[in-house]
Protein backbone atom coordinates (compact mmCIF):
# COMPACT_ATOMS: atom_id res chain seq x y z
CA UNK A 1 0.00 0.00 0.00
CA UNK A 2 2.91 2.57 0.78
CA UNK A 3 4.25 1.59 -2.65
CA UNK A 4 1.25 2.70 -4.29
CA UNK A 5 0.86 5.91 -2.31
CA UNK A 6 4.84 6.63 -3.87
CA UNK A 7 4.04 5.76 -7.17
CA UNK A 8 0.95 8.01 -6.89
CA UNK A 9 3.26 11.18 -5.55
CA UNK A 10 5.59 10.62 -8.11
CA UNK A 11 2.91 10.67 -10.87
CA UNK A 12 1.94 13.84 -9.40
CA UNK A 13 5.10 15.21 -9.51
CA UNK A 14 5.92 14.18 -13.30
CA UNK A 15 5.71 17.49 -15.75
CA UNK A 16 2.59 17.18 -18.35
CA UNK A 17 3.98 17.28 -21.99
CA UNK A 18 3.67 19.71 -23.90
CA UNK A 19 1.30 18.94 -26.95
CA UNK A 20 2.66 18.92 -30.52
CA UNK A 21 0.14 18.83 -33.60
CA UNK A 22 0.46 16.84 -36.53
CA UNK A 23 2.53 19.85 -38.52
CA UNK A 24 5.01 20.73 -35.91
CA UNK A 25 5.80 16.83 -35.91
CA UNK A 26 6.72 17.18 -39.19
CA UNK A 27 8.91 20.58 -39.36
CA UNK A 28 10.67 19.01 -36.29
CA UNK A 29 11.54 15.59 -38.34
CA UNK A 30 12.03 17.69 -41.66
CA UNK A 31 14.92 20.16 -39.09
CA UNK A 32 16.40 16.77 -37.76
CA UNK A 33 17.06 15.15 -41.47
CA UNK A 34 18.69 18.21 -42.61
CA UNK A 35 20.83 18.57 -39.55
CA UNK A 36 22.30 15.47 -40.20
CA UNK A 37 22.61 15.21 -44.07
CA UNK A 38 25.82 14.96 -45.08
CA UNK A 39 26.44 18.61 -47.61
CA UNK A 40 29.05 17.92 -50.70
CA UNK A 41 30.30 20.23 -52.16
CA UNK A 42 30.79 19.95 -55.85
CA UNK A 43 33.98 19.48 -57.67
CA UNK A 44 33.81 22.58 -59.84
CA UNK A 45 31.63 25.39 -58.47
CA UNK A 46 30.62 26.30 -55.06
CA UNK A 47 27.09 24.44 -55.31
CA UNK A 48 26.04 21.70 -52.30
CA UNK A 49 23.94 18.51 -52.50
CA UNK A 50 22.57 16.26 -50.34
CA UNK A 51 24.12 13.17 -51.99
CA UNK A 52 27.24 11.25 -53.71
CA UNK A 53 24.66 10.81 -56.79
CA UNK A 54 22.94 14.13 -57.20
CA UNK A 55 26.50 16.11 -57.25
CA UNK A 56 27.69 13.19 -59.59
CA UNK A 57 24.91 13.94 -61.87
CA UNK A 58 25.34 17.61 -61.70
CA UNK A 59 28.77 17.34 -62.78
CA UNK A 60 27.40 15.41 -65.60
CA UNK A 61 24.97 17.82 -66.55
CA UNK A 62 26.52 21.20 -65.68
CA UNK A 63 30.24 20.86 -66.32
CA UNK A 64 29.74 17.89 -68.66
CA UNK A 65 32.55 15.40 -66.54
CA UNK A 66 31.04 12.30 -66.47
CA UNK A 67 33.14 10.79 -63.41
CA UNK A 68 31.80 7.52 -64.16
CA UNK A 69 33.56 7.76 -67.69
CA UNK A 70 36.92 9.20 -65.98
CA UNK A 71 36.34 5.90 -63.99
CA UNK A 72 36.60 3.51 -66.90
CA UNK A 73 38.95 5.22 -69.10
CA UNK A 74 41.79 5.04 -66.56
CA UNK A 75 40.72 2.34 -64.98
CA UNK A 76 40.91 3.54 -61.41
CA UNK A 77 40.28 1.49 -58.11
CA UNK A 78 39.43 3.19 -54.98
CA UNK A 79 42.93 4.75 -54.69
CA UNK A 80 43.23 6.47 -58.13
CA UNK A 81 39.84 7.45 -57.56
CA UNK A 82 40.56 9.16 -54.26
CA UNK A 83 43.74 10.54 -55.87
CA UNK A 84 41.36 12.10 -58.85
CA UNK A 85 39.07 13.77 -56.13
CA UNK A 86 41.87 15.36 -53.91
CA UNK A 87 43.46 16.25 -57.49
CA UNK A 88 40.21 17.97 -58.42
CA UNK A 89 39.79 19.92 -54.71
CA UNK A 90 43.67 20.72 -54.80
CA UNK A 91 44.19 22.09 -58.47
CA UNK A 92 40.92 23.70 -59.31
CA UNK A 93 41.46 22.52 -63.00
CA UNK A 94 38.71 23.57 -65.46
CA UNK A 95 36.13 20.61 -66.60
CA UNK A 96 37.24 20.57 -70.07
CA UNK A 97 40.74 19.75 -69.22
CA UNK A 98 39.51 16.37 -68.70
CA UNK A 99 38.73 15.62 -72.12
CA UNK A 100 42.27 16.09 -73.64
CA UNK A 101 44.21 13.45 -71.27
CA UNK A 102 45.63 10.98 -72.91
CA UNK A 103 47.76 8.14 -71.08
CA UNK A 104 50.19 9.41 -68.20
CA UNK A 105 47.35 10.81 -65.37
CA UNK A 106 48.43 14.15 -63.48
CA UNK A 107 46.81 12.83 -59.82
CA UNK A 108 49.41 9.60 -60.11
CA UNK A 109 51.49 11.67 -57.77
CA UNK A 110 51.31 10.23 -53.93
CA UNK A 111 50.69 13.34 -52.91
CA UNK A 112 47.30 13.32 -54.43
CA UNK A 113 46.02 10.48 -51.03
CA UNK A 114 46.22 13.63 -48.78
CA UNK A 115 43.20 15.19 -48.46
CA UNK A 116 42.90 19.29 -48.57
CA UNK A 117 40.05 18.53 -46.31
CA UNK A 118 39.32 14.92 -44.06
CA UNK A 119 35.85 15.33 -43.94
CA UNK A 120 35.09 14.78 -47.57
CA UNK A 121 32.16 12.71 -48.28
CA UNK A 122 33.46 12.17 -51.93
CA UNK A 123 36.54 10.40 -50.61
CA UNK A 124 33.67 7.92 -48.99
CA UNK A 125 32.32 6.57 -52.11
CA UNK A 126 32.61 3.26 -53.05
CA UNK A 127 34.40 3.48 -56.40
CA UNK A 128 33.35 -0.96 -57.11
CA UNK A 129 29.81 0.22 -57.70
CA UNK A 130 30.84 1.87 -60.85
CA UNK A 131 32.42 -1.21 -62.50
CA UNK A 132 29.14 -3.01 -60.41
CA UNK A 133 27.14 -0.44 -62.39
CA UNK A 134 29.44 -0.85 -65.92
CA UNK A 135 28.99 -4.86 -65.98
CA UNK A 136 25.21 -4.75 -65.17
CA UNK A 137 24.62 -1.59 -67.90
CA UNK A 138 22.16 -0.46 -65.03
CA UNK A 139 23.80 3.07 -65.39
CA UNK A 140 23.22 3.19 -69.06
CA UNK A 141 20.73 5.69 -70.44
CA UNK A 142 18.74 3.15 -72.86
CA UNK A 143 18.61 -0.59 -71.57
CA UNK A 144 20.24 -3.03 -74.03
CA UNK A 145 19.78 -6.34 -74.39
CA UNK A 146 21.40 -9.68 -72.88
CA UNK A 147 24.21 -9.87 -75.44
CA UNK A 148 25.02 -6.20 -75.98
CA UNK A 149 25.16 -6.22 -71.97
CA UNK A 150 27.76 -8.86 -71.59
CA UNK A 151 29.70 -7.62 -74.80
CA UNK A 152 29.98 -3.95 -72.96
CA UNK A 153 30.79 -5.85 -69.63
CA UNK A 154 33.50 -7.86 -71.20
CA UNK A 155 35.18 -4.05 -72.94
CA UNK A 156 34.97 -2.56 -69.19
CA UNK A 157 36.99 -5.73 -67.51
CA UNK A 158 39.70 -5.02 -70.72
CA UNK A 159 39.86 -1.66 -70.21
CA UNK A 160 40.76 -2.03 -66.95
CA UNK A 161 42.57 -4.77 -67.37
CA UNK A 162 44.85 -3.09 -69.98
CA UNK A 163 45.47 -0.14 -67.60
CA UNK A 164 46.60 -2.31 -64.94
CA UNK A 165 49.28 -3.88 -67.67
CA UNK A 166 50.15 0.06 -68.44
CA UNK A 167 50.89 0.89 -64.85
CA UNK A 168 52.67 -2.50 -63.65
CA UNK A 169 54.81 -1.96 -66.87
CA UNK A 170 55.67 1.95 -65.54
CA UNK A 171 56.20 0.27 -62.24
CA UNK A 172 58.75 -2.75 -63.74
CA UNK A 173 60.47 0.62 -66.26
CA UNK A 174 61.01 1.95 -62.38
CA UNK A 175 62.31 -0.85 -60.86
CA UNK A 176 64.66 -1.56 -63.49
CA UNK A 177 66.23 2.16 -64.12
CA UNK A 178 66.57 1.42 -59.70
CA UNK A 179 68.21 -1.95 -60.56
CA UNK A 180 70.48 -0.48 -62.76
CA UNK A 181 71.78 2.26 -60.68
CA UNK A 182 72.38 -0.50 -57.85
CA UNK A 183 73.84 -2.49 -60.51
CA UNK A 184 76.50 0.31 -61.92
CA UNK A 185 77.60 1.04 -58.34
CA UNK A 186 78.35 -2.93 -57.84
CA UNK A 187 80.43 -2.68 -61.29
CA UNK A 188 82.62 0.70 -59.98
CA UNK A 189 83.03 -1.44 -56.64
CA UNK A 190 84.47 -4.38 -58.52
CA UNK A 191 86.20 -2.62 -60.90
CA UNK A 192 87.21 0.55 -59.42
CA UNK A 193 88.06 -0.44 -55.80
CA UNK A 194 90.67 1.07 -53.89
CA UNK A 195 90.62 -0.26 -50.50
CA UNK A 196 94.25 1.57 -49.60
CA UNK A 197 94.29 4.10 -46.99
CA UNK A 198 95.45 7.48 -48.08
CA UNK A 199 93.10 10.27 -49.47
CA UNK A 200 90.45 11.41 -47.25
CA UNK A 201 87.05 10.80 -49.16
CA UNK A 202 85.14 13.05 -46.17
CA UNK A 203 83.56 15.38 -48.85
CA UNK A 204 82.75 12.82 -51.47
CA UNK A 205 78.95 12.98 -49.91
CA UNK A 206 78.68 16.41 -50.35
CA UNK A 207 79.92 15.83 -53.78
CA UNK A 208 76.80 13.77 -54.98
CA UNK A 209 74.79 14.61 -57.52
CA UNK A 210 70.70 14.61 -56.35
CA UNK A 211 70.41 12.07 -58.85
CA UNK A 212 73.04 9.73 -57.98
CA UNK A 213 72.05 9.85 -54.08
CA UNK A 214 68.14 9.10 -55.25
CA UNK A 215 68.51 5.75 -54.34
CA UNK A 216 69.44 6.10 -50.86
CA UNK A 217 67.21 8.30 -50.21
CA UNK A 218 64.03 6.61 -51.57
CA UNK A 219 64.79 3.90 -49.06
CA UNK A 220 63.79 6.51 -46.28
CA UNK A 221 60.36 7.17 -47.89
CA UNK A 222 58.76 4.38 -47.09
CA UNK A 223 56.73 3.98 -43.46
CA UNK A 224 58.50 0.19 -42.89
CA UNK A 225 62.26 1.62 -42.12
CA UNK A 226 60.81 4.47 -40.03
CA UNK A 227 58.33 2.32 -37.97
CA UNK A 228 61.24 0.12 -37.21
CA UNK A 229 63.78 2.95 -36.03
CA UNK A 230 60.74 4.54 -33.75
CA UNK A 231 59.93 0.96 -31.90
CA UNK A 232 63.44 0.39 -31.22
CA UNK A 233 63.15 1.57 -27.64
CA UNK A 234 66.90 2.09 -27.28
CA UNK A 235 67.59 4.09 -29.80
CA UNK A 236 64.16 6.51 -29.34
CA UNK A 237 63.97 6.77 -25.51
CA UNK A 238 67.99 7.24 -25.32
CA UNK A 239 67.87 10.42 -27.25
CA UNK A 240 64.49 11.76 -25.49
CA UNK A 241 66.22 10.99 -22.08
CA UNK A 242 69.04 13.07 -22.81
CA UNK A 243 67.32 15.85 -23.84
CA UNK A 244 64.30 15.97 -21.11
CA UNK A 245 67.18 15.03 -18.64
CA UNK A 246 69.41 18.08 -20.23
CA UNK A 247 67.37 20.55 -20.85
CA UNK A 248 69.82 23.63 -20.12
CA UNK A 249 71.43 22.52 -23.37
CA UNK A 250 68.67 23.08 -25.54
CA UNK A 251 66.71 26.02 -23.60
CA UNK A 252 66.42 29.09 -25.87
CA UNK A 253 68.33 27.53 -28.69
CA UNK A 254 68.39 26.91 -32.02
CA UNK A 255 68.50 23.61 -33.41
CA UNK A 256 69.13 21.92 -36.45
CA UNK A 257 68.29 18.25 -36.84
CA UNK A 258 70.23 16.51 -39.69
CA UNK A 259 67.98 13.76 -41.24
CA UNK A 260 64.83 14.38 -39.05
CA UNK A 261 62.81 12.01 -41.01
CA UNK A 262 59.72 11.52 -39.17
CA UNK A 263 60.44 14.76 -36.52
CA UNK A 264 60.81 12.74 -33.64
CA UNK A 265 64.18 14.29 -32.60
CA UNK A 266 62.83 17.97 -33.51
CA UNK A 267 59.80 17.00 -31.32
CA UNK A 268 62.01 15.71 -28.42
CA UNK A 269 64.14 18.72 -28.91
CA UNK A 270 61.25 21.69 -28.99
CA UNK A 271 59.83 19.68 -25.74
CA UNK A 272 63.28 20.29 -24.16
CA UNK A 273 62.72 24.11 -24.63
CA UNK A 274 64.06 24.82 -27.90
CA UNK A 275 63.70 28.49 -28.98
CA UNK A 276 63.32 27.24 -32.65
CA UNK A 277 64.14 23.52 -34.23
CA UNK A 278 65.07 23.13 -38.23
CA UNK A 279 64.45 20.46 -39.20
CA UNK A 280 65.60 19.01 -42.81
CA UNK A 281 65.50 15.69 -44.74
CA UNK A 282 65.37 14.58 -48.63
CA UNK A 283 63.13 11.88 -48.74
CA UNK A 284 59.12 12.33 -48.96
CA UNK A 285 58.64 11.25 -45.22
CA UNK A 286 58.97 15.02 -44.41
CA UNK A 287 55.56 15.19 -45.80
CA UNK A 288 54.13 12.72 -42.96
CA UNK A 289 56.39 14.81 -40.78
CA UNK A 290 54.49 18.12 -41.28
CA UNK A 291 51.58 16.54 -40.07
CA UNK A 292 52.62 15.02 -36.84
CA UNK A 293 54.27 18.74 -35.87
CA UNK A 294 50.68 19.84 -36.76
CA UNK A 295 49.17 17.26 -34.98
CA UNK A 296 51.39 17.73 -31.97
CA UNK A 297 50.94 21.52 -32.12
CA UNK A 298 54.79 22.09 -32.50
CA UNK A 299 54.53 23.52 -36.05
CA UNK A 300 55.28 27.39 -34.30
CA UNK A 301 58.84 26.29 -33.17
CA UNK A 302 59.61 23.70 -35.55
CA UNK A 303 60.11 24.34 -39.64
CA UNK A 304 60.77 21.32 -41.65
CA UNK A 305 62.72 21.34 -44.77
CA UNK A 306 62.77 18.94 -47.40
CA UNK A 307 66.79 18.80 -49.10
CA UNK A 308 69.95 17.31 -48.68
CA UNK A 309 71.72 19.39 -45.83
CA UNK A 310 74.41 19.64 -48.38
CA UNK A 311 72.30 21.58 -50.37
CA UNK A 312 69.73 23.78 -49.04
CA UNK A 313 69.89 27.09 -46.94
CA UNK A 314 68.92 27.45 -43.54
CA UNK A 315 66.86 30.12 -42.44
CA UNK A 316 69.19 31.20 -39.98
CA UNK A 317 73.13 31.95 -40.45
CA UNK A 318 73.87 30.11 -37.55
CA UNK A 319 72.87 27.41 -35.09
CA UNK A 320 73.38 26.97 -31.80
CA UNK A 321 72.82 22.65 -31.39
CA UNK A 322 73.06 19.71 -34.40
CA UNK A 323 71.12 16.91 -33.08
CA UNK A 324 71.29 13.77 -35.52
CA UNK A 325 70.87 9.89 -35.58
CA UNK A 326 73.20 9.96 -37.94
CA UNK A 327 75.12 6.04 -36.89
CA UNK A 328 74.07 3.54 -39.56
CA UNK A 329 75.08 -0.44 -39.66
CA UNK A 330 78.89 -0.47 -38.25
CA UNK A 331 78.26 2.84 -37.15
CA UNK A 332 79.66 4.51 -40.41
CA UNK A 333 77.59 2.53 -42.55
CA UNK A 334 75.79 4.70 -45.25
CA UNK A 335 77.49 8.00 -44.46
CA UNK A 336 75.91 9.95 -42.66
CA UNK A 337 78.13 11.45 -40.14
CA UNK A 338 79.48 13.58 -43.36
CA UNK A 339 76.23 14.91 -44.02
CA UNK A 340 76.36 16.16 -39.79
CA UNK A 341 80.03 17.22 -40.72
CA UNK A 342 79.09 19.39 -43.27
CA UNK A 343 76.25 21.19 -41.19
CA UNK A 344 78.58 21.34 -38.36
CA UNK A 345 81.04 23.12 -40.72
CA UNK A 346 78.55 25.94 -42.27
CA UNK A 347 76.15 26.58 -39.71
CA UNK A 348 78.02 25.60 -36.52
CA UNK A 349 81.79 25.64 -35.99
CA UNK A 350 85.06 25.24 -37.52
CA UNK A 351 87.19 22.12 -38.57
CA UNK A 352 86.94 18.84 -40.13
CA UNK A 353 87.16 15.21 -39.67
CA UNK A 354 88.47 11.75 -41.87
CA UNK A 355 86.18 9.14 -41.14
CA UNK A 356 88.41 6.43 -42.11
CA UNK A 357 90.64 4.46 -40.14
CA UNK A 358 92.74 2.16 -38.83
CA UNK A 359 93.11 0.22 -35.26
CA UNK A 360 94.10 -2.90 -33.73
CA UNK A 361 92.37 -4.87 -31.51
CA UNK A 362 92.97 -7.35 -28.82
CA UNK A 363 90.35 -9.98 -27.95
CA UNK A 364 90.44 -12.26 -25.12
CA UNK A 365 89.74 -15.61 -25.49
CA UNK A 366 86.50 -17.28 -23.25
CA UNK A 367 86.64 -20.90 -24.39
CA UNK A 368 88.49 -23.47 -26.42
CA UNK A 369 86.51 -23.28 -29.79
CA UNK A 370 87.28 -22.36 -33.64
CA UNK A 371 87.20 -18.49 -34.27
CA UNK A 372 84.74 -18.54 -37.79
CA UNK A 373 83.60 -14.74 -37.77
CA UNK A 374 84.42 -11.26 -36.09
CA UNK A 375 81.50 -9.60 -34.82
CA UNK A 376 81.43 -5.55 -34.38
CA UNK A 377 78.99 -3.05 -32.71
CA UNK A 378 79.37 0.57 -31.29
CA UNK A 379 78.19 2.55 -27.92
CA UNK A 380 77.08 5.83 -28.18
CA UNK A 381 77.31 8.14 -24.99
CA UNK A 382 75.50 11.91 -24.64
CA UNK A 383 77.83 13.04 -21.86
CA UNK A 384 79.45 16.61 -22.93
CA UNK A 385 77.88 19.48 -21.05
CA UNK A 386 75.72 16.88 -20.01
CA UNK A 387 74.30 17.26 -15.85
CA UNK A 388 72.80 13.42 -16.69
CA UNK A 389 74.30 11.26 -18.50
CA UNK A 390 73.01 8.74 -21.03
CA UNK A 391 74.19 5.92 -22.28
CA UNK A 392 73.20 3.03 -24.85
CA UNK A 393 75.08 0.03 -26.54
CA UNK A 394 74.60 -1.89 -29.77
CA UNK A 395 76.11 -4.85 -27.89
CA UNK A 396 75.43 -8.57 -28.63
CA UNK A 397 74.90 -8.48 -24.67
CA UNK A 398 72.82 -5.38 -24.14
CA UNK A 399 69.01 -4.87 -25.10
CA UNK A 400 68.63 -5.70 -29.11
CA UNK A 401 68.34 -2.44 -31.26
CA UNK A 402 67.51 -2.16 -34.60
CA UNK A 403 71.45 -1.74 -35.41
CA UNK A 404 71.98 -5.30 -34.34
CA UNK A 405 75.64 -6.44 -35.00
CA UNK A 406 77.62 -6.56 -37.77
CA UNK A 407 79.43 -10.08 -38.99
CA UNK A 408 82.89 -10.59 -40.30
CA UNK A 409 82.89 -13.77 -41.90
CA UNK A 410 86.32 -15.45 -41.89
CA UNK A 411 87.70 -17.62 -44.51
CA UNK A 412 89.56 -19.95 -42.91
CA UNK A 413 88.58 -20.56 -39.08
CA UNK A 414 91.13 -20.04 -36.52
CA UNK A 415 91.87 -22.50 -34.12
CA UNK A 416 91.43 -20.66 -30.51
CA UNK A 417 92.29 -21.74 -26.97
CA UNK A 418 90.55 -20.39 -23.52
CA UNK A 419 92.80 -17.85 -22.45
CA UNK A 420 94.00 -16.60 -25.35
CA UNK A 421 94.20 -13.07 -26.59
CA UNK A 422 93.55 -12.83 -30.24
CA UNK A 423 95.52 -9.98 -32.06
CA UNK A 424 94.40 -8.57 -35.23
CA UNK A 425 93.84 -5.18 -37.14
CA UNK A 426 90.89 -3.35 -38.65
CA UNK A 427 91.10 -0.60 -41.18
CA UNK A 428 87.57 0.99 -42.57
CA UNK A 429 87.35 3.39 -45.25
CA UNK A 430 84.82 5.12 -47.58
CA UNK A 431 84.20 3.28 -51.12
CA UNK A 432 85.53 6.22 -53.52
CA UNK A 433 82.82 4.88 -56.33
CA UNK A 434 79.62 4.91 -53.94
CA UNK A 435 80.64 6.73 -50.60
CA UNK A 436 77.90 5.23 -48.60
CA UNK A 437 79.21 2.34 -48.94
CA UNK A 438 82.14 1.18 -46.92
CA UNK A 439 85.11 -1.16 -47.46
CA UNK A 440 86.75 -2.80 -44.48
CA UNK A 441 90.01 -4.81 -44.17
CA UNK A 442 90.31 -7.35 -41.54
CA UNK A 443 94.01 -8.63 -40.63
CA UNK A 444 94.05 -11.63 -38.32
CA UNK A 445 96.69 -14.95 -37.77
CA UNK A 446 98.52 -13.33 -41.03
CA UNK A 447 95.38 -13.51 -42.95
CA UNK A 448 93.77 -10.32 -44.24
CA UNK A 449 90.23 -10.03 -45.71
CA UNK A 450 88.42 -7.06 -47.17
CA UNK A 451 84.69 -6.79 -47.09
CA UNK A 452 82.45 -4.48 -48.79
CA UNK A 453 79.16 -2.84 -46.70
CA UNK A 454 76.95 -1.88 -48.98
Amino acid sequence: MAESEDREDVTDEMPELSEMDDEEWCDWDEEEQTKGQEQICCLFCERLFSSTEDTFSHCRVDHQFDIIQIVHEHGLDCYGFIKLVNFIRITNPSAESFQSIVGHVPWESEEYMKPPSTDDPLLQFDVDEFWECAETQTCSVEPLDVESQEQAARLQRLHRAERRAEEAEEAVERIMGDLEKMRQYVQDFVINVDARAGTSTTNTIANLQEDEDSVYFSSYAHYGIHEEMLKDKVRTESYRDFMYCNPHIFKDKVVLDVGCGTGILSMFAAKAGAKHVIGVDQSEIIYQAMDIVRENELDSVITLIRGRIEDVELPVAKVDVIISEWMGYFLLFESMLDSVINARDRYLLEGGADLDFTSEFSLKITKDHECVAISGHFDIVFEKNCSNKVMFSTGPGSTETHWKQTVFLLEQPVLVRKGDILQGKISCCKNRKDPRSLIVTISINNMKQTYSLQ
